[in-house]
């Protein structure tokens, strides 16, 4: 049964890859219109998202940002189901790398790299293209409970040479550690919400809620520079795969303050990301729950 369904999805990736761009982009833009304005999915999420970060902004301009997001993820979903059929020809002409000299001076600190991100812009193709060009890149990301499904995603996730990791598996921080040893990369994601006993009460966008920690933990404990990676669409729609500067630790007068204050700063860097790359964002997440200490 795996392998039937194996061999039918490359049989749809193959068909796939062959839908003339144009068209993908026409019916995705469609598609993009009835999920957000007929079928209304998580609607109300995302406008109370975007009155937090754009508060200044126009009910209209909010809903065409909204259907715009909508649409770049649709298409991320159709380029996913492309992984199984792209070739060095379709990377020439679809990937665009920027700032990767960031990337290649932290390696060069011998610690390992620790790497910032979030759900911006096509992550699947982000981390298969970066590994694709020679960073041994690992990510940390939650599994299915379906197997089926799980060799499906993942399967198709590992093609380019990115290796996954379970986020709370009971070896996940020696895994971690051993990766960093070896002079790996370790993507952390960190615009979800996280709260206790993995995350901290922080700030984002100015209103609290909770920001998991493990980065911050991982830095202090090893020494790692911490380098943000994101991607977005350029006008053309190509996939623009991007690093910046390294992100310095905040050392504070504890510990528990260095994490502190030092999550907080993350949080500040992909803010300004999502603020320049607004339509590129996933808006849909529940991202300011409100952070229960108590539990």
């Amino acid at each position: 049964m795996r392998s039937f369904l194996v061999v039918c999805g490359r049989g749809i990736s193959q068909i796939l890859f062959y839908v003339p761009e144009r068209v993908r982009w026409w019916v995705i833009s469609i598609g993009a219109v009835i999920i957000f304005d007929v079928l209304r999915f998580r609607r109300k999420i995302v406008l109370r998202n975007m009155d937090i970060v754009f508060p200044q902004i126009s009910v209209q301009e909010k809903k065409r940002l909204a259907r715009n997001s909508f649409k770049n993820l649709l298409y991320s979903f159709y380029e996913f189901c492309l992984l199984p059929s792209i070739d060095e020809k379709w990377i020439r002409h679809h990937v665009e790398f920027k700032g990767l000299n960031y990337l290649d001076e932290a390696r060069k600190k011998g610690k390992g790299v620790l790497l910032l991100s979030l759900h911006l812009g096509h992550g699947d193709m982000a981390i298969s293209m970066l590994a694709h060009h020679g960073y041994p890149l690992s990510v940390i990301s939650k599994h299915f409970k379906a197997k089926w499904l799980n060799e499906f995603w993942f399967g198709t996730r590992k093609r380019f040479g990115a290796h996954f990791l379970d986020p709370h598996g009971r070896n996940s921080s020696f895994d971690i550690l051993k990766i960093l040893k070896q002079k790996g990369f370790i993507i952390f994601v960190l615009d979800q919400y996280m709260g206790p006993p993995y995350g901290l009460e922080t700030e984002f966008f100015g209103v609290k809620t909770g920001t998991a920690y493990g980065l911050s933990l991982f830095a202090l404990k090893t020494g790692a520079p911490v380098v943000p990676v994101w991607s977005y669409r350029d006008e053309r729609g190509r996939n623009v795969i991007e690093a910046g500067p390294e992100v310095e630790m905040i050392q504070g007068a504890t510990k528990d303050e260095t994490l502190l204050l030092t999550t907080q700063q993350y949080n500040h860097v992909l803010e300004k990301l999502i603020r320049k790359h607004p339509e590129d964002w996933l808006w849909i997440h529940r991202r300011w729950k409100k952070y229960r200490s108590d539990l």
